[in-house]
This record gives C-alpha cells, structure tokens and sequence, in this order.
C-alpha cells in the first residue's frame, strides 16, 4: 500500500510540474506600474534625443516596454469616458483616436507576439502568438531596424473619434497632431531608458494590414522600433 501511495504521489507531482511547464500565458498582461521620476532631466532628453536606427542584440525587460507605453497613451488622471481618462499626450477635444500595438520579439517575461496597449487599465492584450518582426520588416519596404529591435510600437487611428466632433478638420490635421505629441513621448521616455528609437513612416499600408491583426477601421500610422543604443 505504502509503495503505490507513493506511486500515486509521484505521478501527481509530476503531472503538476508538466501543467506548470505547459501553462499558458494569459492574453491580459498587466505591466510594471510606471515610475514617475529618473535621473535624467527632460531638458537632458530634449538634447539628446536622436532617431536611432541601429540597436545592440539585446532584449528589452517588461518593464522598459510599460514605461515607453505609459509615456506614449498611459492615464495620468482617471475620468468617466474618454477612454478611461486623461492621458500623458494631448488629444484634441480629448478624443485620444489613437491604438498602440507592441510586437515583441525579444522583450523578458513576454512571449513573442502581438499586443494591444490597454491604456485603461496598463495592461497588454495579446492579439497574435509568435514572432511577426520579419513581416512586419518587409511591410517597412525591408528596413533592417524593425527586423533587428527587440520590439515595435505601432500606431493606428480611428479617424472617427476625431471626425465625428470636428470633421474633415479632425482627420487632415487633429489626429497627425496627436500622434506627434505621443511619438515625442515616445522619444523622450526611451531616451531615460538608454533606449533608442526612429519613427518610421515609410510602409505599405495593405502590408501592415496583413501582418497585423487590426480592425478595419484602424487605419496604421507609425512604426516605432525599440533598442537598446
């Protein structure tokens, strides 16, 4: 009796490090709360802050990614509406049209995959499995640096939060200046981190399209690689 109880006890121990082994990654990732203070001024920042298109062959850690996500759309006071309250970059009318997707390809404690930044709650969700830096390379008319960093953010819009308040005058101009303020962010939060990063601009649109998987009304806006200078 003793022998099959200890059989019995061996096998369950052993079934429940192969669940632990073979547990899947949720598809909510909550990030590292941000800090609120660095060594590095922002005047610091303001001057040396460069695009940065070549970066060292090493991973980003969650919590540098949730920085930079938090700087760029990252709630700074909670509000009814306006998608879960007032934000790090300035919206017109606070309308906030812009989504942020992480793909991460070499990030610590994150799989390989696709995200989409929550900016409600700080968290990721996964919208895609697997490692699609290559793709989304070759959607960039082949530029090397989306393909080497360790991740990118990319930057949609829905044109009609802004549209649906001032018209054609919220999509000709009102969302190009809301992603400026965010990129901006973006550049400066990264530089602190000894992070670099280049906007790109420069894709095929029904490319991205492809690679990423967003709805139809998301129209892609930016590339933003991630690396360590």
């Amino acid at each position: 009796m003793k022998k099959l109880l200890s059989l019995i006890t061996a096998v369950t121990l052993a079934n429940g490090v192969c669940a632990q082994n073979t547990q899947k990654e949720p598809d909510i990732i909550k990030l590292p709360k941000p800090k609120l203070e660095s060594k590095i001024s922002v005047e610091e920042a303001l001057q040396g802050r460069r695009s940065t298109r070549s970066y060292k062959n090493e991973p980003l850690s969650l919590s540098e990614v949730s920085q930079i996500l938090w700087a760029a759309y990252g709630v700074t006071k909670k509000m009814s509406g306006f998608r879960g309250g007032l934000k790090t970059a300035p919206s017109a009318g606070a309308t906030y049209p812009l989504e942020i997707y992480l793909v991460a390809g070499n990030v610590t404690d994150l799989s390989k995959g696709i995200y989409r930044y929550i900016p409600e709650n700080h968290t990721l969700k996964k919208v895609y499995a697997g490692d699609k830096r290559s793709e989304l390379c070759a959607a960039a008319h082949g530029q090397s640096m989306v393909r080497s960093a360790p991740a990118s953010i990319v930057y949609t819009a829905i044109y009609e939060r802004a549209t649906g308040r001032y018209g054609v005058r919220g999509k000709d101009r009102y969302v190009c200046m809301d992603l400026g303020h965010s990129a901006q962010n973006v550049y400066l939060q990264a530089y602190t981190l000894g992070i670099g990063t280049c906007a790109v601009g420069a894709f095929d649109d029904s490319a991205l399209k492809s690679v990423m998987p967003i709805p139809k009304n998301e129209i892609p806006l930016y590339i933003m690689p991630l690396g360590k200078i």
